[in-house]
């Protein structure tokens, strides 16, 4: 059975089910589908063992660690909406020349870890052992392949956490560090150094389990040994302290290895002068394994008021993105993006918007980061190219000067 719909338009048979599957395949609307992260293929992959893929997204939806306003455990939520336009035919990235969802990589959105809210410490050891089980896997791309990264983290799977509170990224890097067997570099970005020691909270009234929090992880990250401090770096720091001096920000403890550089620097160094400040700290080295960390409130409440702590003062979005372009040559083995809340957020979801690109920015880098050849630099221009084009314009000048 056929039907007239139109002119111009195809008359297909009621049973061709190939007008559904091929629309389905080929293109789709943005505003359409299921809300997942870049409108990627949803699966439950901790309760399916056999999912396989080559960098995972995954939600952790927690937030009962907060010092301040709760509500980031919908941020998994929003920052997959949020991502609503970036969808696998329609994502090339200019500056990177690369689509990372066409690619060689299989990036899949694994949804949410089923964590408890009512109780931290059980909430911790669920995140870690989620983390460790889903970054244990092996990938989809093996070692010996021209494609994905080399060095320590070749054949390995990579996770990027939606959160949640900060305080995710301690489980976090403990399976990173169980995974790699070494200390993880930390690049951290951030308002607040989020290195407090517990006691910062309350000298008296204390238990194990509230040192677990969203301003006190790399503290206790630092004691077990997890972080390689001395390539660490924080980035767009501009917090209050306690007290009447600066002894919480000065005082040696475990985490004082860190590089701080201050949202202010951003004024004399510009966005690539923080570039080239995190890269000399960090290193290329591909046998040593970085972690990233974004807490979305690195960026100025102007732009992203949908966080828990805000503080004036911070990065624009476009500053910002345009340092995460300028860092892809870190050897990056996971990264966060946290502290997205978006009952705070404003009507046009500016912070969820922001996540979401900070995370189309971070699965780029990886992505080209195996690619198998030098896809150039800004723009898909090769390196060699914009050295020629800079040369003859030097030559030009130089031509015209003696004229």
């Amino acid at each position: 059975m056929s039907m007239t719909i139109g002119p111009g338009i195809q008359d297909f048979p009621l049973s061709d089910y190939r007008k559904w599957r091929q629309f389905e395949r080929d293109f789709q609307w943005t505003f359409s589908g299921i809300a997942s992260f870049a409108h990627l293929k949803p699966v439950k992959c901790l309760i399916e063992p056999d999912e396989r893929y080559d960098i995972a997204v995954i939600g952790a939806p927690f937030d009962t660690a907060v010092s301040y306003r709760p509500g980031a455990r919908f941020g998994p939520r929003a920052i997959r909406a949020a991502s609503a336009r970036q969808m696998a035919g329609t994502a090339y990235n200019t500056r990177a020349g690369i689509n990372p969802y066409s690619s060689w990589a299989t990036v899949k959105d694994c949804g949410d870890i089923p964590i408890i809210p009512f109780d931290n410490g059980v909430a911790e050891r669920q995140m870690y052992e989620a983390f460790l089980e889903l970054g244990s896997r092996s990938p989809i791309t093996p070692a010996d392949s021209k494609y994905g990264t080399k060095g320590i983290s070749a054949g390995k799977a990579k996770l990027v956490t939606l959160g949640g509170d900060h305080s995710v990224a301690l489980p976090a890097l403990r399976a990173l560090y169980q995974i790699y067997q070494k200390p993880i570099t930390v690049l951290h970005f951030d308002a607040h150094l989020d290195t407090w020691n517990p006691v910062r909270y309350s000298a008296y009234w204390t238990s194990e389990q509230s040192a677990f929090n969203h301003g006190s992880f790399f503290h206790k990250a630092s004691r077990e040994g997890l972080i390689c401090n001395s390539t660490s770096a924080h980035a767009g720091l501009r917090t209050r302290l306690t007290g009447v001096t600066d002894s919480d920000y000065t005082n040696p403890g475990p985490e004082q290895g860190f590089m701080r550089i201050h949202a202010d620097d951003i004024d004399d160094l510009g966005p690539m002068g923080i570039v080239d400040k995190i890269i000399e700290r960090i290193g290329l080295d591909s046998e040593q394994p970085v972690y990233l960390s974004v807490d979305i409130d690195v960026l100025d409440p102007a732009t992203a008021p949908g966080t828990g702590t805000p503080e004036p003062g911070g990065w624009t979005t476009r500053e910002f993105i345009r340092i995460m372009r300028g860092i892809e040559k870190l050897n990056i083995v996971g990264a966060d993006i946290v502290e997205v809340s978006p009952s705070y957020d404003n009507k046009g979801e500016t912070t969820a918007l922001a996540a979401a690109q900070v995370a189309f920015e971070i699965i780029t880098s990886m992505v080209k980061a195996g690619a198998g050849e030098d896809l150039g630099g800004w723009y898909g221009r090769k390196e060699e190219k914009i050295d020629e084009s800079a040369k003859e314009g030097e030559a030009k000048k130089e031509g015209k000067d003696e004229l």
